[in-house]
């Protein structure tokens, strides 16, 4: 049941018991769960976080929890299954789910007893009518019983026989009704995609409450951040979020423009700027940046030596030395950053990069400290995938929660860091699939498969970095393709997973075009493949389109999925 007072039937019904935060492993639901910490702080809200990377283990906690707890905060898992079926609470048990995936499981809609649903309403739900998928029992079977009361035969058949055709009229209703009911959750839950960034909605509840602090407004700029960084929401979407955000973000820092009562330079300021589409240009250098930013990357094909040409180029278009753009940023001649962003885009226009330049967020903290909203998304997202391993499965989650605060510096670094390793680890996979040709048209999508042994290739056995890699690799392959009808088309893309088990990991994207709705397909499609083969797979994750499979099984799964998409 959706929720349309947030802070009644939500916080206020939480706020003096104890309370089983389940998270999911994104930037978004961090950010979210930052908010909602900084809230139940405030209120001395007793809480226990869980964090969760896929279905099993969200059975597993609630399974270990269910006992202590009667209210449970799902954070981006679980809005878009039947929860009460997958976990079977008692009846007392409340959840309250605040995700963006979409579509919306239709029972947990229409239930209004155990699940409440913390999601923005003017997203276009598109929930079908209750009457056009549920049915009451009572017009199921209605034994008609002929009461013998000494009536004439005749009179008998005749009521026997109006029955019979009323039953066969009944059934055929429902038939009819069966029918149309499976068309409609059919073109429901067809494409997945995703809604408002949870960290938004949280946003909102602190604002509604008045306990909005520049940190939680931060907090919200980064989720949404990461829904663009991802590729999870349109442009359009992203400009109308940014738009709403912006005028929170005047409102709580509008003393830096007065001059007489401005905050101290220690404080944190947050600011609106158009600034450049470059991967973690101010802690890297120019030329870095440059190589490994996928826009940048794929529009002078960087994998070629023509491309190479093309950079050389474009750095002497803009007359920028060499040895200043191989430097770190910060290092730079201040004369040349000045007016850094208006040359690189005056350049980038005549390479056909039209679209260089994007609205984001900055924050401050004192002189040396400036990140932009994307920075924090790559660093955050990298510590949580990190591969070294450093104790239990929990402590990467709980480094990126820990990297989000601006107390913790040290770690966000660590995070940017492992982030420029992740991008050189990309861009580099990138150019050997497209130098080497391992993307496969298949006929209805494309298809890149890592082999075992490949450098990096334990990277992506995540599934963040998988599907970073395959928008990259999409995105580079339609600028490099001659063949028309390739560029339209969606990409799988398969990983190693676990050598010792045999699985491989693979994901489903849909096509790179400028009108793309980001709606995807994939999740339904790799589901009916899965039953038609009897393929050994394990749809453990919270994004339906990425699922792990037994290597030996791929070879059938792959065919079924052509048949059943051509």
């Amino acid at each position: 049941m959706f929720i349309s007072d947030c802070r009644r039937e939500f916080y206020d019904v939480i706020v003096n018991q104890r309370v089983l935060l389940l998270v999911a492993s994104d930037v978004d639901a961090l950010c979210a769960c930052k908010i909602l910490q900084a809230l139940f702080q405030c209120d001395h809200v007793q809480y226990t976080l869980v964090p969760v990377s896929g279905w099993q283990e969200l059975e597993t906690a609630f399974l270990e929890h269910k006992d202590q707890f009667k209210y449970f905060v799902l954070i981006n898992c679980g809005a878009n299954v039947d929860l009460l079926e997958i976990l079977q609470p008692e009846e007392d048990t409340l959840f309250f789910v605040c995700d963006s995936h979409r579509p919306i499981n239709v029972v947990n809609v229409y239930n209004d007893t155990q699940i409440k649903l913390l999601v923005k309403q003017d997203d276009d739900l598109d929930v079908p009518a209750y009457d056009d998928i549920f049915r009451d029992e009572e017009d199921e079977e209605e034994d008609s019983e002929n009461e013998s009361d000494g009536s004439e035969p005749s009179e008998k058949r005749r009521r026997f026989e109006e029955d019979v055709i009323e039953r066969t009229m009944k059934r055929r209703q429902r038939r009819e009704w069966e029918a149309r009911r499976r068309e409609i959750l059919f073109d429901y839950e067809q494409y997945e995609y995703h809604g408002t960034s949870s960290a938004m909605v949280m946003f909102d509840l602190a604002w509604i409450m008045s306990k909005d602090l520049n940190d939680m407004l931060w907090w919200a700029i980064v989720g949404l951040t990461d829904q663009w960084v991802q590729d999870k929401i349109t442009q359009m979407k992203y400009v109308t979020d940014i738009g709403i955000l912006q005028r929170h973000v005047s409102r709580h820092n509008h003393r830096n423009e007065d001059e007489e009562n401005s905050l101290s330079i220690d404080c944190m300021r947050i600011a609106f700027e158009y600034d450049l589409r470059l991967a973690l240009y101010q802690h890297w250098s120019l030329y870095e940046s440059l190589c490994n930013t996928s826009y940048t990357s794929a529009s002078l094909k960087l994998w070629s030596v023509q491309g190479q040409k093309r950079l050389q180029e474009f750095l002497a278009d803009m007359g920028l030395p060499l040895k200043q753009v191989k430097q770190k940023f910060n290092s730079m001649d201040m004369s040349l950053k000045e007016n850094l962003r208006e040359m690189i885009e005056e350049s980038a226009n005549k390479f056909g990069m039209k679209d260089l330049r994007v609205q984001t967020f900055s924050i401050h903290f004192g002189f040396k400290n400036k990140f932009s909203a994307s920075d924090i998304v790559y660093a955050t997202a990298s510590l949580m995938e990190n591969i070294e391993k450093e104790g239990p499965e929990t402590t990467n989650f709980i480094k990126a929660l820990d990297s989000l605060s601006r107390g913790n510096l040290d770690k966000l670094h660590q995070g940017l860091d492992l982030a420029k390793k992740q991008l050189r680890a990309i861009q580099q996979t990138v150019a050997s699939c497209i130098c080497t040709n391992l993307v496969i048209s298949q006929g209805p999508f494309l298809y890149c498969c890592l082999m075992e042994g490949t450098p990096d290739v334990k990277l992506f056995s995540k599934p963040v970095s998988l599907c970073l890699l395959s928008k990259y690799l999409l995105k580079s392959f339609v600028c490099s393709t001659k063949n028309k009808r390739c560029k339209l088309l969606p990409l799988i893309m398969a990983a190693p997973m676990d050598v010792e088990q045999g699985t491989v990991i693979m994901v489903g994207i849909p096509p790179e075009t400028e009108s793309s709705d980001k709606k995807n397909f994939f999740g339904r499609a790799f589901e009916k493949a899965a039953d038609s083969t009897n393929s050994r797979t394990l749809h453990n994750h919270f994004d339906m389109s990425i699922i792990e499979l037994k290597t030996e099984d791929r070879s059938k799964f792959l065919d079924a999925l052509i048949s059943l998409l051509s």
